[in-house]
């Protein structure tokens, strides 16, 4: 009988924690990286954390877009991004796992059959 009843107890109290020890990765982020074409790109990302829920934009030279479907998870987020390119809508799934000041992306082009990674540190 006890144990039944400290099951609400030590539930409410994970979800509790789960909550304060999530990523805070509200705020500007840039990534330096080397896209699949052998080129140096420049990323930025300012994101707005609300409980589990990830919002903002992806910033590159071709302009900003709005992240779709985020969620952060502990020390994971990920998000979707959809862009243009050539007049043809492109979906990109970035996952990512937060270390400190910096988040490692790993970037999925499903469209081109493309993956490749990124680390992003937060701007000041």
């Amino acid at each position: 009988m006890r144990i039944r009843a400290l099951v609400p107890g030590v539930t409410a109290l994970a979800i509790f924690l789960t909550a304060v020890w999530a990523a805070d990765v509200s705020g500007k982020w840039k990534a330096d990286f080397t896209a699949p074409d052998g080129q140096t790109r420049t990323t930025t990302f300012t994101f707005q954390v609300d409980g589990d829920k990830l919002t903002g934009t992806v910033g590159s030279a071709r302009g900003k877009a709005k992240i779709d479907d985020g969620k952060v998870s502990g020390d994971e987020i990920s998000f979707s991004v959809t862009r243009n390119f050539g007049g043809n809508d492109v979906k990109m799934l970035y996952k990512g796992k937060v270390a400190g000041e910096e988040i490692k992306f790993t970037v999925s082009v499903a469209e081109m059959d493309r993956t490749f990674e990124m680390t992003a540190k937060r701007a000041n």
